[in-house]
């Protein structure tokens, strides 16, 4: 594994974000436009970042990686344009600029977000046939594809979303409060996991170790971002904070013997993910340091 950091994996990135969104006829210029604009309204590119890492770690090629890490930011970047419309959170900021829906309207973002799903499986698609004579790149390649999907599908954030929104304004138990945060959130975690693993070619222990971590990372971070909504600042977050709160009463949500709860859970979680990758020493120190940041991130 090479010495690079989160920020150079984020560049990675950045600089070829845009390279593989499919060509867009002139007629259909405004839905071009709008799945740019949020696909480069910033982020924190967690999730190429960790499949990139995950390829790096298990001795695979960043080259032939970066398909599929545009291709996963494609999908979250899809989830979040749908997850703003107002049938869903009704969001009106995200990451500090209007949601696309405030911009270009409901039917426009709509399309965008179809428009960056598909583009994800074209890209993962288009670099796989060129692959067709060496079986066991394919192979990996499949595999990758694979678990980007489950993640972003019906076992994953779509999942996530329909109990999210089956909860309403009722309070939750912790294993619905869990099957939420697993789904909607941790699933594109472990899925950039576990594809960046398969693109390294990834033994079946190191495969587990990294999918422990993925599951609790994601925990934690969704965690976080639910304590930020009650404790946060507008100006922080980037979005209007308490947007979650009376949409879902959810257990941590509210009281400060809950909160401190949450807070003790949160940090739970991310000891048992950096534990996961314990016996790696150095060379997981990129999972590590993300862990630990993500903890006390204030946005």
């Amino acid at each position: 594994m090479k010495d690079y950091t989160f920020n150079d994996y984020r560049k990675m990135v950045e600089d070829h974000l845009m390279d593989f969104i499919p060509d867009v006829d002139h007629k259909s210029i405004t839905l071009y436009e709008s799945m740019k604009y949020s696909l480069m309204s910033g982020g924190k590119r967690i999730r190429p970042v960790l499949l990139l890492a995950a390829c790096d770690f298990c001795g695979g090629n960043l080259r032939e990686a970066l398909p599929y890490a545009c291709a996963i930011e494609y999908i979250h970047t899809y989830s979040l344009i749908h997850d703003d419309l107002p049938c869903m959170d009704d969001d009106d900021l995200r990451r500090g600029v209007p949601t696309n829906h405030k911009v270009y309207g409901e039917a426009v973002a709509t399309l965008a977000g179809d428009g960056l799903q598909s583009a994800a499986y074209e890209v993962m698609s288009r670099d796989m046939l060129f692959y067709f004579d060496d079986a066991e790149a394919l192979k990996r390649k499949v595999r990758a594809a694979y678990e980007i999907c489950k993640g972003a599908g019906c076992r994953g954030i779509v999942a996530g979303q329909i109990a999210d929104i089956s909860v309403g304004d009722q309070n939750c138990s912790r294993e619905m409060l869990d099957y939420i945060h697993l789904t909607k959130t941790s699933a594109l975690i472990v899925a950039a996991i576990r594809a960046g693993a398969r693109l390294g070619n990834a033994d079946e222990d190191t495969l587990e170790d990294l999918t422990v971590y993925a599951e609790n990372l994601g925990l934690a971070f969704q965690i976080r971002d639910d304590i930020l909504d009650v404790e946060g600042s507008e100006e922080e977050m980037g979005k209007k904070s308490g947007m979650d709160h009376p949409r879902n009463k959810k257990p941590h949500r509210s009281g400060s013997g809950r909160m401190e709860e949450s807070k003790k859970w949160l940090n739970t979680l991310t000891e048992v993910a950096i534990d996961a990758l314990s016996k790696y020493y150095d060379n997981a120190e990129v999972f590590v340091k993300l862990a630990k940041d993500l903890a006390v991130r204030d946005k």
